[in-house]
């Protein structure tokens, strides 16, 4: 959390009910540390919490004493945080575009083809910056990607103004317009994202998961499994082998004192342990 920048999202996860035998849905809540994309050498993190339910207190609580940008979906739950301005909103242009995609997919048209086309530029502008330094990202986007966004913008408040107000193009428009200050913002600061796929990325392994066992059996299960996501992800993103990284602190944590324990992070230990193919950053 003294991360400038997290990336955050959340799945459901069944939790075995006590005394009925039927599951109910807990959640999973995932924050990624990761500015590789910015040439950043900090080392790529990943922290999972569990919750009963999915109630807004639950990021609230975890993000309460973060301050800088916080890229996620436009959950409701986040609302608050962003009320004093310690945290600014990022949102995903993956969500803006899937909206219109669908909409294309059914029923295409010029004005479809167009708006995916305009995202599309935006994505290959990041592509040819991605590992460049913040501030030569923020310059490029602001030459490139500012005029684009203008454009498309255009294009989409020309267009709604034509169109039925049941339309499903409607719907797509007004996702991105509605939250055209989040979704812009990554041209307004070199760090930003312009999606959140990383915090998707790091939510594959409970995909997998689920389809590998029933449930948690309870919400201390959930929080267990939510300890373990976090240390073997991290182990994920800074390229370590998650079962050699097991192995070395399991054989080593009884006699290694607790107050340097952070010794045992898995980024404090990577030099000693056998390689794994990283994640996609």
């Amino acid at each position: 959390m003294a991360a400038t920048k997290i990336h955050a999202d959340d799945t459901p996860i069944p939790v075995l009910a006590p005394g009925n035998k039927k599951t109910r849905t807990g959640r999973l809540w995932v924050y990624v540390r990761d500015d590789r994309r910015s040439a950043c050498i900090e080392p790529a993190a990943v922290w999972f919490a569990y919750s009963p339910d999915r109630k807004g207190i639950h990021p609230q609580t975890h993000l309460a004493k973060f301050e800088g940008i916080l890229q996620a979906d436009a959950y409701a739950g986040y609302a608050d945080l962003y009320l004093d301005g310690k945290i600014r909103p990022a949102a995903c242009w993956d969500h803006a575009r899937r909206y219109v995609f669908d909409v294309h997919e059914k029923t295409p048209s010029e004005t479809t083809t167009q708006l995916l086309d305009r995202i599309g530029e935006l994505y290959g502008i990041e592509a040819e910056i991605r590992g460049k330094p913040a501030d030569e990202r923020l310059r490029v986007r602001q030459e490139k990607s500012k005029p684009l966004l203008v454009t498309l913008e255009t294009l989409m408040r020309e267009k709604l103004a034509t169109l039925w107000a049941k339309a499903p193009l409607v719907e797509a428009i007004n996702y991105s317009l509605n939250r055209w200050d989040a979704l812009t913002l990554f041209c307004d600061d070199g760090q930003a994202e312009i999606s959140n796929v990383l915090a998707e990325n790091a939510l594959r392994c409970v995909a997998l998961g689920r389809r590998n066992y029933m449930f948690a059996g309870s919400d201390s299960g959930g929080e267990r499994a939510a300890a373990m996501y976090s240390l073997l992800g991290s182990c994920k993103l800074n390229g370590i082998n998650p079962r050699a990284y097991l192995e070395y602190v399991l054989t080593r944590i009884a006699d290694h004192k607790i107050n340097v324990i952070d010794e045992l992070l898995p980024w404090n230990i990577a030099r000693l342990l056998p390689s794994f193919p990283p994640a996609s950053n």
